[in-house]
């Protein structure tokens, strides 16, 4: 295996980990806390509170890095249109979730706990499930479209001549 099919793998697997932890918390975190906030709240409150940034902060760096180094590796082959749509897609994707997602997420899981059920809550958090349930469908769209890359020769020698396509 050649160097730049080993970086393109890392990166494929990286992304990979990237939509595995988001579909894991939508699976098994987000129907929790947004079940009844701020009543349902508290499982990221206190002491023992859970804490998803330990896991999202190094990854998206890692996975940055691995996109950009791939993309200068692919930059002459038949990859680069895959790997260059997927990581421009991942990073706007990050943007939205900087300005959008993160600080709606800190707003409603810092809200303190309470016995109660507040609607308007309810209201914000089902309406952050849904549009974080779009992000993560465009996630997957782009992984695929990563994934298909694989398919592609990643030496420039080997790319088809225009001629040869129209014949």
């Amino acid at each position: 295996m050649n160097i730049k099919n080993l970086i393109y793998a890392l990166t494929a697997l990286s992304f990979t980990v990237v939509i595995g932890g988001a579909i894991y918390e939508h699976l098994a975190v987000v129907p929790i806390w947004t079940a009844a906030p701020p009543r349902s709240l508290a499982m990221f409150q206190g002491e023992y509170g859970l804490h998803p940034e330990l896991f999202w902060k190094p990854i998206h760096p890692v996975t940055l890095v691995l996109f950009v180094v791939t993309l200068i590796l692919s930059w002459k082959s038949a990859r680069r249109r895959n790997v260059l749509i997927s990581l421009v897609g991942y990073v706007l994707l990050l943007a939205v979730t900087a300005i959008y997602f993160v600080p709606e997420l800190i707003a409603i899981t810092r809200t303190a706990y309470a016995n109660t059920i507040d609607a308007t809550l309810t209201e914000r958090a089902a309406t952050w499930e849904i549009l974080s349930l779009v992000r993560l469908a465009i996630l997957i769209g782009l992984s695929l479209t990563l994934f298909l890359g694989l398919t592609k020769t990643s030496d420039p020698r080997n790319q088809p001549k225009t001629s040869d396509i129209v014949s």
